[in-house]
Parts: structure tokens; sequence; C-alpha cells
């Protein structure tokens, strides 16, 4: 997440210097073709202006669905900071007579969330960071996932034997919410809370497994592939297309001027300008659109997970409490 008032222009400039540099190339070459006599290579405007209403449609498409899928992860996170601060409250309140379980079910749900945001930050094929635009731009800040290991960061929440058999598991936030689940069958069943409390504290975990399928569900559901791959098609023709349809326009510009004959060279920057607007909103589209790659737009999981454990261990009177995650070049995650 960009934590600062805006991108910068500069930063807009460096994360789309590539496609700058194919798009002048692609506006140049017809401006020198057509200004060393190829003519016949200056299209009519208008079935281009037609195209551009389609590619405007289909992006402005496009990007409404990626801030959708954006603002759907942000808000499963909110519901998570909720619920953890009520399960934490209700369960040390219930089993105030077993202190020890109380701080080990707290553990292992900063276990669960651990698991949960290492397995969201997985890579999936459609995703964006293996690109040389994105990877460029990653240099600015870390992906703790990435720098990190998710052994060691449950070695900290987990005694050893439930270490090992959660390391043996291929959702591992999952089998922690059934350990979740199964300690506190065996608590009831001990007596140590009633009904109510158990019923309140069961509700809570069935909260954490309904967010944790939601957010899985947006991590493992591209962006329809039909979409996306027309949108790509479409902007393609588009940016090839615009560069001829201005070639006349800007030609008649110098008739009768001093300038006759030399004007067709505005082509050049007005075709780079229209072009680069509708890349870099599609561009915008792609940073958006899985909000838990690890790219600067992402839902910042790993500062919301800290916020929680922070909360949660203040709950028990801890003092020595982790120290809260901040942005780094205005992006944190």
């Amino acid at each position: 997440m960009h934590s600062g008032k805006r991108f910068s222009a500069l930063e807009f400039a460096v994360w789309t210097k590539r496609s700058i540099y194919i798009l002048t190339l692609l506006s140049a070459i017809p401006t020198i073709l057509y200004y060393c006599g190829w003519v016949f290579l200056s299209f009519p405007w208008q079935p281009i202006a037609i195209m551009g209403t389609a590619v405007a449609f289909i992006v402005g498409f496009k990007n409404n669905a990626s801030y959708s899928r954006l603002w759907e992860a942000r808000q499963i996170y909110g519901a998570i900071i909720n619920d953890s601060r009520s399960f934490g409250y209700i369960l040390r309140d219930s089993l105030s007579v077993n202190s020890s379980k109380v701080e080990e079910m707290f553990l292992r749900h900063y276990a669960w969330l651990t698991a949960l945001r290492f397995q969201l930050r997985e890579p999936r094929a459609w995703e964006n960071m293996d690109t040389a635009q994105f990877e460029e731009y990653a240099q600015k800040y870390e992906v703790p996932e990435r720098v990190t290991k998710i052994d060691d960061e449950l070695k900290k929440y987990l005694s050893e034997e439930e270490f090992h058999y959660i390391l043996g598991k291929k959702n591992k936030a999952t089998q922690l919410m059934a350990r979740q689940s199964r300690e506190l069958s065996e608590v009831y069943a001990k007596r140590e809370i009633n009904d109510f409390q158990w019923s309140q504290i069961n509700q809570q975990l069935v909260k954490f497994t309904d967010s944790q399928g939601k957010a899985e569900r947006i991590k493992n559901f591209p962006y329809p592939r039909n979409f996306s791959s027309i949108t790509t098609y479409l902007l393609l023709l588009f940016i090839v297309f615009v560069p001829f349809g201005l070639l006349k326009e800007f030609d008649k510009l110098g008739d009768g001027t001093l300038f006759e004959g030399y004007t067709v060279w505005f082509n050049i920057p007005f075709s780079l300008l229209v072009t680069w607007c509708f890349h870099t909103l599609d561009s915008v589209g792609e940073a958006s659109v899985n909000p838990f790659e690890g790219s600067p737009n992402d839902v910042p999981i790993t500062q919301i997970s800290r916020t929680i454990e922070i909360d949660m261990r203040d709950m028990l009177d801890e003092t020595n409490l982790p120290p809260a995650i901040t942005p780094k070049n205005n992006i944190v995650l």
C-alpha cells in the first residue's frame, strides 16, 4: 500500500519508462517514413477514434473490476482485524481461570495470521511481479514474506510438536484453525467454559475460516483471462494505429505558414501522449488486480497482522510488544 499523498510524476515516469521508449519508437517510425515521402501511410483518423472509444470502455471496465477486487480484499482483512479483537477479549474473559491456555491460543492465532499472509503472497502464473516493470519498482521496498521464511516465523508462536505437525500440512492456516477448534472442544469438555461461551468463541473461529476462504478466492481466481486478453489486444492495435491516424492532421497544421511541411513532427509527442495515457491506465489496473501479490498497491496484510498481534498482546498486559511495521519509501505491506 502506498502511504503517501500520491505517486509523484517522476515515479510514474520511471515506472513506465520502458513503455515510453517503445511508444516513442512506434510514433517516430511512421512519422519519419511519412516525412520521407511515404504519404500513403496516413490512415483516416475516424475509425481509429472509434477504436479508441471501445478501448476506453474496456480499460475502464477492467480498472473498475481491479479496484473491486482490491477493495474486497481490504474489507476481508478489515473483518479479520475486528474479529481478532473480539476473539481476544472473549477468549481471555471466558478462560480467565486457565491463563496458560489463553496464551497458547493467542499464540496460535498469531501463527494463523502468519501462515495466511505467507500463503497469500505465494506467486501465481497470472500475477505481474516477475515482469521487468514491477521488479524494478520493487527495489524501493521489501516484501516481508520474501525476505523471511515461514518456518522461522511460525517457530516463534508454536510448540516444537505443533510446529513440526503444521509444517507437514499443505494448507497451514486451515490446520492451525482446526487446532484452535480442537483446543476449544477440549476446554469445553472439561467444563472450563459454558455453552454460551463455547458458542461465542466457536462463532469467531467460523468467521476466521470464512475470511480465509474469501481471501483465497481472490488469490486463486484471476481476473478472467478472456477480458484481460481482449483488453491487451485492442489496446495494442490502438497504440499501433494512433500515429498513422494523426499524420495527415498534423501535416495540415502548417499549410500556408512558415512551418509547412514540418508540423508533421508534432505527431511524435502527441501520439506518445495519447498512447501513454491509455497504456498507463491499463498498467494501473494490472497493478491493482492481484491485491496479495506484493505490489505497491497491495493490501498491507503484514502490517495488519502485526497490528492485530500488538492489540491482542496488549489485552494480556504484555509489556514487550513487537514494533509496528512502518512504510519504506512510502510503501507498506
